[in-house]
């Protein structure tokens, strides 16, 4: 069963494995099935199934995903889930290497990138979203003048903010409320700039 703790992303091999916007996408659409095959994924995203096995099975090698139990009789049929429901890429620390600091880099410009395509679906499916829907949605951006350590206060207030309704939506659906439920992503960026 996937762990609710943060896992900090560390490791160069597993930093690079994660580069992947492949792996990244079958993460992300496997943390929002919870468990799911390869040919179900491989319907997400558009790829061939031999090709989701495979980097499925990478992730896995690096502990990101693991095997789920079955949820149908089929023995052929191998079930995956997410390792941890929340994973972690900050900024390297200081005295990490080159190697290191560059596959943060990676990692965060493939996110990044993948990011920008689902908020930019989101703009181009907007009118086939009810009202409230629309309504709700909100993009912004506010440009403070703010310390390293206020920034990373704001970081951390925004975590449980997340983590407050990531809950309250988890337990919701634990309880069967799912009437009017969608899946939601909230994205945030925090850093510095010199104008």
């Amino acid at each position: 069963m996937a762990t609710h703790e943060t896992r900090r992303l560390s490791d160069l091999d597993e930093l690079k494995a994660f580069s992947h916007p492949l792996r990244l996408k079958l993460y992300r659409a496997l943390l929002v099935a919870d468990t799911a095959t390869a040919s179900q994924l491989a319907d997400q995203v558009d790829e061939a199934v031999s090709l989701v096995s495979y980097h499925l099975r990478k992730l896995a090698a690096h502990g990101l995903i693991e095997e789920a139990v079955p949820q149908t009789g089929d023995g052929r049929e191998r079930w995956w889930q997410v390792a941890a429901q929340h994973l972690s890429a900050r900024a390297p620390a200081p005295e990490e290497g080159p190697e290191i600091v560059a596959a943060r880099t990676a990692l965060s410009r493939v996110a990044s990138r993948l990011q920008g395509e689902m908020y930019e679906r989101y703009l181009d499916e907007q009118p086939a979203w009810p009202a409230e829907w629309r309504g709700a949605a909100f993009a912004s951006e506010y440009l403070a003048s703010l310390t390293a350590e206020e920034l990373r206060l704001v970081g951390q207030e925004l975590d449980a903010v997340v983590e407050k309704w990531w809950a309250r939506g988890k337990a919701a659906e634990a309880a069967g409320d799912t009437e009017g439920r969608e899946h939601v992503a909230l994205q945030f960026f925090g850093f510095p700039f010199r104008a």
